[in-house]
């Protein structure tokens, strides 16, 4: 292993015991209830149980156009910050890219 590598796989895995280390800590330190009432969980604004959800419904397809345009936006970001320091072409290219992309699934949408 290279001198980088070593100290990249060190500090990352020093970081990741400390934090499960203030993990540990923290669950033992915390509050823990001695008994859980039934008040607990009865809403405190009106006094009256709340109705019981069966089901919950989501819509996936909204949820996966959401989730599209968070990866097309946060790569679009992404490729702007990388390329800040490099010819003005690339960000002028993952421009045009994005802008083509959003109205290429908004129609894309629509016709489903």
């Amino acid at each position: 292993m290279e001198n980088g590598s070593l100290i990249l796989l060190v500090s990352f895995v020093s970081s990741l015991l400390i934090a499960l280390i203030i993990y540990w800590i923290g669950g033992k330190m915390s509050a823990k209830p001695k008994r859980i009432s039934k008040e607990k969980g009865i809403s405190y604004a009106c006094g009256e149980n709340p109705p019981e959800v069966r089901e919950v419904r989501i819509n996936l397809e909204r949820f996966f156009l959401f989730t599209v345009y968070f990866l097309i936006f946060d790569v679009f970001a992404f490729m702007i910050a990388i390329s800040w320091f490099a010819s003005w072409i690339y960000p002028v290219v993952y421009s045009i890219i994005v802008l083509l992309a959003v109205p290429a699934l908004l129609i894309a949408r629509r016709r489903l």
